[in-house]
């Protein structure tokens, strides 16, 4: 029950993460690689802030401010210098990292003997601790809830239509430049965040620990897709939440069979390839059959499943 517990855990902090991560690849078409810098950017100001005697829950919510600077930033990069949307991102990602260590003093920041958010309250049952998982619950029901309320807004249409159509955007006399610094700032925000909170649960940050949190956010939100697409009323922040859950606990369940926590970026990268490849309309996992002729035709295409 405490590893179920632990992958929900560890999930739900993840959440986080996969709706930034859903916003600017899945809605804004916008493969933002600063996300690596981000995550540990949260961290490193939550770290910091902590060390000082800063409130705890004040503490991550400047880490959300920090992350949507920084989100501000790639936008900048790409709508104003006209930076390309991939090498955007890199360039913060990397710039973060020295910030980062700036930030902190050091590569490793230990904060086991300072308040937490997880310190403010407990609540048992047996053997097991609920109050992390109702914390990270409360942080993760409110984000979802502000996002799908801010998807219905007309900024909300705005940044989907953006994604769907630049062209169409431009043509309504809206400036789409906007939109896409606006959905980067968002997108960052939570994810420093989900770095914030994540320090606070693990009890310490570390310079390293956002290597590959972008593409362990992809196969969340692709695990997410790809098993709740067919489920209409599934909204797009639930996906993301659920894709997360998924794949922490695929993860946890690699290695309860053996797998060294040293193959843990190997297994991501299988993740993310057999769900791209399942997501794929023309992979090897979609049932084909032979029709009249030889031609091979979808069996969804003639309305079989």
């Amino acid at each position: 029950m405490s590893l179920v517990l632990n992958v929900l855990e560890q999930g739900l902090l993840f959440a986080l993460v996969s709706i930034g991560v859903y916003i600017t690849y899945k809605i804004l078409d916008f493969p933002d690689l600063s996300v690596d810098g981000t995550f540990p950017l949260g961290a490193a100001v939550c770290a910091a802030l902590l060390a000082n005697g800063v409130n705890p829950i004040l503490s991550v919510f400047v880490s959300l401010a920090a992350g949507a600077v920084a989100g501000c930033i790639t936008g900048l990069l790409h709508v104003k210098l006209k930076i390309d949307s991939l090498m955007s991102g890199i360039l913060v990602m990397i710039g973060l990292y020295s910030i980062n260590l700036r930030i902190m003093g050091k590569s490793n920041s230990p904060l086991f003997n300072f308040g937490n958010i997880f310190k403010s309250f407990e609540l048992n049952v047996g053997e097991l601790r609920l109050s992390p998982i109702i914390i990270i619950l409360a942080f993760v029901i409110v984000a979802k809830i502000i996002m799908d309320l801010f998807l219905k807004t007309k900024r909300g249409f705005l940044l989907i239509a953006t994604g769907d159509n630049e062209q169409v955007v431009t043509s309504l006399g809206i400036n789409k430049d906007n939109v896409k610094i606006m959905a980067l700032m968002i997108s960052n925000g939570l994810v420093a965040l989900a770095g914030g909170l994540t320090a606070q649960y693990q009890g310490f940050a570390d310079v390293g620990m956002g290597t590959g949190v972008v593409v362990m956010g992809l196969a969340s939100v692709i695990i997410g897709v790809s098993v709740f697409q067919k489920m209409s009323f599934v909204k797009a922040t639930s996906l993301a939440i659920f894709g997360a859950i998924i794949y922490k606990a695929v993860v946890a369940i690699a290695l309860q069979l053996g797998l060294s926590p040293n193959d843990l970026k190997l297994i991501t990268a299988v993740i993310v390839i057999i769900a791209l490849a399942a997501n794929n309309k023309g992979g090897i996992f979609k049932r084909k059959k032979v029709m009249k002729g030889g031609v091979l035709a979808n069996a969804e295409s003639k309305g079989t499943v």
